[in-house]
This record gives structure tokens, C-alpha cells and sequence, in this order.
């Protein structure tokens, strides 16, 4: 449908909690088309409706591994294991990076576009791209969860 915008830095969208959907109708449908236009023109893995100015959730994930995107309507971490660091980056603070302690595994529900229940049990890039996403429809940035934020062109 289009390519939006990205909200970056302090915007105060991305700190704000997003609404639950109840009802996937035609906008939801369009709100995730946007995603992925938006996701598809740039260079991400990931992207949440607050970062394109819509507080529902819903976040878009592509590891572009061949595999289908994942969608997720309302998703929820209902378990976690293990912790692991490792650097972070996101559309909304473009040339930014910073290390982030994340769930090695997780578990997430939520509803697909057909408003199935899906369950997700994700380790590697995936736990953290779910759990990094999650964080955006709750109003949490991954600088929230670093300590040092680096510019791509600064040197550690």
C-alpha cells in the first residue's frame, strides 16, 4: 500500500504502549501491508507499527532466509530462557548501535492475519528480533537497554 516514514529517536510514539487489536479487518490488513512496503525498502529485519506512527500491535519480522515473514497481531512473551549480549541496531535510530542483553530462547504467542493463534519458539536472531520488536508495542527502545549507545562511525 506505501512506504511510510520511520519515526526516529525520541519520538514520542516510540515511547508509548501500544493498543491490543481486537478485530483484524481491512485497516489491520493495510497497517501490515505498510510494514512490510516500509520493512522491503529499507535494510531491517524488523518492524513494529509504532515506528511507522500507529500504536496497534502488530510487528513484521523477515530474517530474508527464504522463509515466510513472521506476523505477529498482539504478540506476548510467555517464556524465556538463558541471556546473551550481543550489538543492536534498529530503523528508528538509524547508524546506532548498542549492546543488548536479550533471552537466549523465547516463546510468543499471538494471532496471525487469518486471527489464528500462533506460537513461536525462537533462539538466535529471531528471539532477539521477537524480543526487540516486542519491546517497540510497549514502549521500549533498545537504547532503554544499553548502556553506551556507539555511531557507526565511531570506533570502540
Amino acid at each position: 500500500m506505501a512506504v511510510r516514514d520511520i519515526l526516529t529517536f525520541d519520538d514520542k510514539v516510540l515511547h508509548t504502549q501500544c493498543e491490543r487489536i481486537n478485530v483484524i479487518d481491512d485497516d489491520v490488513l493495510s497497517i501490515i501491508q505498510d510494514l512490510k512496503d516500509t520493512l522491503y525498502a529499507g535494510t531491517g529485519i524488523g518492524l513494529a507499527a509504532p515506528q511507522i506512527g500507529i500504536l496497534k500491535r502488530v510487528i513484521l519480522i523477515d530474517l530474508r532466509q527464504g522463509d515466510e515473514p513472521v506476523i505477529i497481531i498482539n504478540p506476548k512473551i510467555i517464556a524465556q530462557s538463558g541471556k546473551e549480549k550481543d550489538c543492536e541496531g534498529c530503523l528508528s535510530y538509524p547508524g546506532y548501535y548498542g549492546i543488548v542483553e536479550r533471552p537466549k530462547k523465547v516463546t510468543v504467542i499471538g494471532k496471525n492475519i487469518d486471527g489464528k493463534k500462533v506460537i513461536y519458539k525462537a533462539s538466535g536472531l529471531l528471539a532477539r528480533a521477537l524480543c526487540h520488536e516486542i519491546d517497540h508495542l510497549d514502549g521500549i527502545v533498545y537504547t532503554d537497554r544499553t548502556k553506551e549507545v556507539y555511531s557507526e562511525d565511531e570506533e570502540e
